[in-house]
């Protein structure tokens, strides 16, 4: 998890900062002359490295998040940023949105925190998209519901209209698919699966019909629009991000893309950052970023309270309790008989459920398990112990899903600590 932050947040603010110079100008101008390292000066007149808004009211996030979900202290710390130059790379605010600003002022003269947000149609702009990725590591252990609320909520502070609500929920999505250790594609099609599911109520949901359609990747650079309008920016970033393999490629496309280049760049970033990691982001570009190492310790600090596996390794002192579980005997009624099955206790039954509340059942795991080698009820305890997020996860699920067809494998992965170590095994990855 460590280092899914450090990626992600160094890579948003990497995609940030190289955007910066760049902003406002055209696809054409930028095909001419492309982005293609770290400049200076341009757009804002900033020395090479310099982060915007975009990272700042990121940083602003994740530092609140740190002391626990407190809206009016997200709030006081974005006020604090818009006014004194707090988390900026340089002491000063040089760019601010509209909406975003408009939100600070009310929140200034007392309104509450979760009524700043603009709801009308012209307040959709990227401003609560481009700064929501922390909340991905935050809620990536939350039952669904939870996960999504907290998302809206976050999003209202600044961007309270329907559209904003749905780009930063998909957005998030995503993010916490990769970060179950899933191949971008995979990661995409959950992602589109859940938010479907989720969003299916919402008459908004239309205009991210081309994200979620499963086919985003085959749309041409002259279909893909990266203006400052939230589905625009999130179509581009994902765009750009499903069809580089490699971070340096994602965010540099984003770039040239021109127009709002640091937050499609920013938003791509975030993305890249997490599936290629902290190594997968250039040492030039990270050294070159200004106060590297304030954010580099902001995400260490974050990531010691993001623990999106605590709620099942939480059953570890259970799976140690060595308990047991009695079987019914088979009946016969009307000529039917009842085979028998065992009786699990509702501690038993409500870990079986969990994995389902918290989005970490992979529905294809046979396919999983076999693409590292290995197959279902055939030597998977042996894997446990070195497995990733992704082959873990797909065990545990196996486990789950299986007791359907075999009765007593529950009670059996209790009693021969499969669960206990594949709990641990959680618990390991998640530091």
């Amino acid at each position: 998890m460590k280092d899914s932050i450090l990626g992600g947040i160094m890579g948003l603010v990497v995609g940030d900062a190289l955007g910066v110079p760049a902003e406002f100008r055209s696809r054409e101008v930028l095909k001419v002359n492309p982005v293609v390292s770290m400049r200076e000066y341009g757009s804002h007149e900033q020395p090479s490295g310099t982060w915007s808004d975009d990272s700042s009211m990121t940083l602003c996030l994740m530092e609140s998040l740190t002391n626990g979900l407190d809206f009016d202290d997200i709030c006081a710390r974005f006020l604090k940023w818009a006014e004194d130059g707090y988390m900026t790379a340089h002491g000063e605010m040089f760019d601010i949105g509209r909406t975003t600003l408009t939100a600070i002022r009310k929140f200034t003269c007392g309104t509450p925190a979760l009524e700043c947000g603009g709801s009308g149609e012209y307040d959709n702009g990227n401003g609560s998209l481009m700064r929501i990725l922390p909340l991905a590591f935050y809620t990536l252990g939350m039952k669904k519901q939870d996960r999504f609320e907290t998302v809206h909520n976050v999003s209202r502070l600044t961007h309270s209209h329907g559209t904003s609500l749905i780009a930063c929920g998909i957005y998030v999505q995503m993010t916490c698919e990769l970060l179950k250790g899933y191949s971008k594609e995979k990661a995409y099609h959950r992602m589109i699966d859940e938010c479907k599911t989720v969003y299916k109520d919402e008459c908004e949901l239309e205009h991210f019909q081309r994200v979620l359609d499963g086919k985003l990747q085959k749309l041409k650079e002259a279909e893909i629009s990266s203006s400052g309008y939230a589905v625009d920016t999130l179509e581009a970033a994902l765009w750009c991000f499903l069809t580089t393999d490699n971070f340096t490629d994602c965010v540099l496309k984003a770039v040239n893309l021109g127009d709002d280049t640091d937050t499609v760049a920013a938003v791509a970033g975030g993305l890249a950052g997490i599936l290629y990691g902290s190594d997968g982001v250039p040492k030039e570009w990270k050294d070159c970023i200004a106060k590297k190492d304030d954010i580099q310790v902001l995400c260490q600090n974050f990531a010691a309270v993001c623990k999106p596996f605590a709620p099942l390794y939480a059953y570890i002192p259970y799976m140690e309790s060595n308990p047991t579980y009695q079987w019914s005997e088979g009946k016969q009624k009307d000529g039917v008989i009842t085979m028998p099955y065992p009786n699990y206790d509702e501690t038993l039954i409500a870990f079986t459920q969990l994995s389902y509340e918290l989005g970490f059942v992979d529905y294809s795991y046979h396919e999983t398990i076999e693409n590292y080698g290995y197959s279902v009820g055939n030597g998977l305890e042996g894997a446990i112990k070195t497995a990733n997020t992704e082959l873990a996860l797909a065990i545990l699920t196996a486990y789950i899903r299986v007791e359907r067809f075999c009765d007593g494998l529950w009670g059996s992965c209790v009693k021969n600590g499969t669960f206990h170590a594949l709990l641990c095994r959680l618990k390991e990855l998640e530091a």
